[in-house]
C-alpha cells in the first residue's frame, strides 16, 4: 500500500474536532507531561484575573502548566504544554 494516499492536509480533521469540542470539557482526563497524574479538567487550578487577556490551568499535583487559553481581538489562542494527552468520553 501506497502511504502517501493516507496522507490529507489538516483540513480533513475538522469534523473530529468539531465533535470533539462541543462536549462537556471539564469531563475531559488530562495526563500531566510533568508528573503524570490523571485527573479530570475540572479538578485542576485555574488562574485567571479579571482584566487579564487568559487563563492558565496547572496541574493539581504538581503545579506545572497544562493549557493556556488566551481570548483578544476576536479570537481564541490555545496552547497545551504540559498535557501528555486528553482523552473526551463520548455521550451515552
Amino acid at each position: 500500500m501506497d502511504e502517501t494516499s493516507l496522507v490529507l492536509d489538516g483540513n480533513a480533521v475538522a469534523g473530529m474536532l468539531r465533535e470533539v469540542f462541543v462536549h462537556d470539557m471539564t469531563m475531559a482526563m488530562l495526563a500531566c507531561a510533568g508528573c503524570g497524574a490523571v485527573a479530570r479538567l475540572g479538578g485542576q487550578r485555574l488562574y485567571d484575573y479579571p482584566d487579564g487577556p487568559g487563563a492558565v490551568l496547572r496541574c493539581a499535583s504538581c503545579g506545572a502548566v497544562l493549557m493556556v487559553v488566551v481570548h483578544a481581538t476576536g479570537r481564541y489562542r490555545m496552547g497545551a504544554p504540559g498535557l501528555a494527552w486528553m482523552e473526551v468520553e463520548e455521550p451515552q
